[in-house]
């Protein structure tokens, strides 16, 4: 199989392109990144030398440059996105940009190429806050932050492209991640990083918001069921069925670090701020996926993570 990835030299993007060159040594993987500032080559430094991985630096908005190296694949995979919700509050232009026009200009490069599958990488975002229950793969998109809008309207368009052009597309959303090589600018990677030097940790409102976290490597391992097993036109929810509000997650940082709760800094709440995320994946599940890393021990091996990586 031969893998156009964008978005490879990102967190999840690395991880997923480390993934599948340990699990499947034949394929060939060319890695296409803007290399923005959550995007860093010292990611993948362990596999840039392999005979199978190529690193493409291109703008996912570029059609010629998309196409130029998109053409010797069969299968692709779309990680390449604007991804943090503080800054497109701040500054949309550039999450319609990347997620919304760059998911069209690859939708066109890959259908003007004939590509055989193309999965497009989205978020529980989408389906907006829910209080009891959890949201299904059926359930209506209600997204309200401008980042989830430009990730449901990219879904949209790969819906789109299968209805009306009978487009190999598959959509995952997943929960909250959470691992190595994540940029610290998310919550865990921020919260330990400024605990390490006993710097306050900015938690936002009452605290008491859930999220579903999903260690990384699970969701790679679930990207790859989707990609052997998914069915073209089908949606995927993959959650880590971890759900914590953001104050126990806080006092759970802190304790592994064995630093007191009084660096805690309780801050206004950020705009919009959905109150919790929680989706199904009995369908993922029915595909083999079930998530091999438990909070407690994943949490811990992320802080070891960035304790040895500063």
């Amino acid at each position: 199989m031969k893998l156009f990835v964008t978005g490879g030299a990102g967190f999840i993007g690395s991880n997923f392109i480390r993934h599948m060159l340990s699990k499947h040594p034949d394929y060939k993987i060319v890695n296409y990144d803007k290399l923005t500032y959550a995007g860093n080559l010292k990611n993948l430094r362990d596999i840039e030398k392999k005979r199978n991985y190529k690193f493409v630096k291109g703008d996912i908005c570029d059609y010629n440059l998309v196409v130029k190296n998109m053409k010797d694949a069969d299968t692709v995979i779309n990680f390449a996105a604007e991804t943090h919700v503080d800054r497109s509050i701040a500054n949309a232009d550039a999450f319609v940009k990347t997620n919304v026009n760059g998911t069209f200009t690859l939708l066109e490069a890959a259908k003007a190429l004939k590509i055989k599958k193309y999965i497009q990488i989205s978020t529980d975002e989408v389906y907006g806050s829910i209080i009891k229950g959890s949201f299904t793969e059926k359930s209506v998109i209600a997204p309200n932050s401008p980042y989830s809008a430009s990730k449901a309207s990219a879904d949209m368009l790969c819906r789109a492209y299968f209805v009306t052009y009978g487009f190999p597309a598959m959509i995952t959303r997943c929960s909250n991640n959470y691992g190595p090589y994540q940029y610290p600018e998310k919550v865990i990677p921020l919260f330990i990083s400024n605990a390490l030097k006993n710097k306050p940790l900015p938690l936002y409102g009452d605290g008491k918001n859930v999220r579903d976290w999903l260690y990384v490597e699970d969701h790679c391992c679930a990207i790859d069921i989707v990609l052997h097993k998914g069915k073209a036109g089908e949606v995927y929810n993959i959650g880590g069925g971890q759900e914590l509000s953001n104050i126990e997650l806080t006092k759970k940082i802190l304790k592994i670090l064995n630093k007191p709760e009084s660096l805690i800094e309780r801050v206004s709440d950020r705009l919009g701020h959905d109150r919790r995320y929680s989706i199904n994946c009995n369908k993922i599940k029915k595909l083999g996926y079930k998530p091999k890393f438990t909070f407690e021990k994943a949490i811990k091996n992320t802080v070891k993570w960035y304790m040895n990586n500063k």
